[in-house]
């Protein structure tokens, strides 16, 4: 594993149970509030489109750039953080 941030870590360190999507690598208040609009709200419904789009990177981080208006950078972060929590739990 690369390195990370501690919100990474901290993320992958425990079940999901109900952490907001803010709380996801990569996710901060403002692609948080897009997000939450849009119906994405817990971390866990981001997890389940991580999962429909098979945990495929490129589909997930696009999804993600169309969706929030998040930036490279930052689906990356989102995508890995979900990629390690899923690889720890699943």
């Amino acid at each position: 594993m690369s390195s990370t941030s501690q919100k990474h870590r901290n993320f992958i360190s425990e079940p999901m149970g109900e952490k907001l999507v803010t709380d996801l690598a990569g996710i901060g208040e403002v692609l948080g509030k897009r997000l939450t609009g849009k119906g994405f709200d817990k971390a866990y419904v981001v997890l389940g489109q991580f999962l429909v789009l098979k945990k495929n990177q490129e589909l997930f981080e696009e999804w993600l750039k169309d969706t929030s208006g998040a930036n490279s950078k930052q689906a990356h972060d989102c995508y890995q953080c979900l990629s390690d929590w899923c690889e720890q739990f699943l």
